[in-house]
């Protein structure tokens, strides 16, 4: 997949020109992957690019000075977006300039003009151009071929990157998960710790996340992907009361494995709550506790 994040740069238009779909596609769950694969066979049934225009930040942060905390960093919607078969994606800032172009400059000069969009996939509810004039309508009357798909819904309710966040919040990562069509997961590089987990004998890579979005504390079972593999994990997530913490953390322990992981990425995926977070009276008694969490992720992880 090709990407673009200056629209000053973007690469050569294509002789079928391009298939477009516009959103901040935080999460990339199941309905923005509705959006994504009807871009993409459209593109391949016309010989067109399957593309995207996506901005690093949401507008909110913009037009309201705060915007809500995001479940997928930029790189990981990128990797995402490869995933479902996009050919470029245009990321761009929500800046000044883009706030305040007019809808009808936005589709000749951005989208067609700069981007070679040929016809547009929305979601319902899709807007773009200053004080968001412009939607599917605006664009058809003006001879633009428009799809626009309805929202997805699961068990009756639909599915929005607003409803993500809040069961990822609050905890429910099964509906999070129904929503995503994957588990949730957190992606961080991993950086030095203070060493405390392999003292204890439990060694852990410690994440620096790249999204702010986290659920709750305490102790999950995970499962992480390393050179191929998919293995069991346990995450905790929280202050380390234990050891007198006032800062949170995210530590990944991954039985059996003993490679040092500095620098690298990490995705892991969340698979369910085991326990809260709590203080020991004795570091021998966390030590004991962290095996029966160890136990209990490998169980959970050899269920399935």
């Amino acid at each position: 997949m090709k990407t673009a994040f200056d629209r000053r740069r973007l690469p050569a238009i294509p002789s079928a020109g391009r298939i477009v779909t516009i959103g901040v596609f935080d999460g990339v769950h199941l309905g923005h992957q509705a959006l994504l694969a009807e871009t993409v066979r459209q593109a391949r049934a016309t010989g067109a690019e399957a593309a995207v225009l996506t901005f690093r930040r949401h507008p909110r942060a913009l037009l309201g000075g705060e915007g809500p905390p995001t479940i997928t960093s930029l790189e990981h919607r990128l990797l995402l977006l490869e995933k479902c078969g996009v050919d470029l994606t245009v990321a761009l800032p929500f800046d000044e300039e883009v706030r305040s172009t007019e809808a009808q400059a936005f589709l000749t000069h951005l989208l067609r003009g700069e981007i070679g969009a040929r016809a547009l996939v929305l979601g319902h509810d899709a807007r773009f151009g200053k004080d968001r004039v412009g939607d599917a309508g605006f664009a058809r009357e003006r001879g633009w071929k428009v799809t626009v798909l309805e929202p997805v819904l699961v068990n009756g309710a639909r599915v929005s990157s607003g409803a993500v966040r809040a069961a990822i919040a609050e905890g429910r990562l099964d509906d999070a998960a129904r929503m995503l069509g994957r588990r949730p997961s957190l992606l961080g590089t991993v950086v030095h710790g203070d060493g405390r987990g392999r003292e204890l004998g439990f060694a852990t890579a410690n994440l620096d996340l790249h999204h702010e979005l986290e659920p709750p504390r305490g102790v999950y079972a995970a499962a992480v992907t390393l050179e191929g593999s998919r293995r069991a994990a346990v995450v905790n997530l929280g202050i380390r009361p234990t050891f007198g913490g006032v800062r949170r953390s995210v530590e990944v322990h991954i039985p059996g494995w003993s490679r040092d992981l500095y620098g690298e990425h990490l995705e892991v995926e969340l698979l369910t709550w085991l326990r809260g977070e709590q203080k020991f009276p004795s570091v021998e008694e966390l030590k004991l506790q962290i095996a029966r969490d160890t136990s209990a992720a490998l169980a959970r992880f050899s269920n399935g």
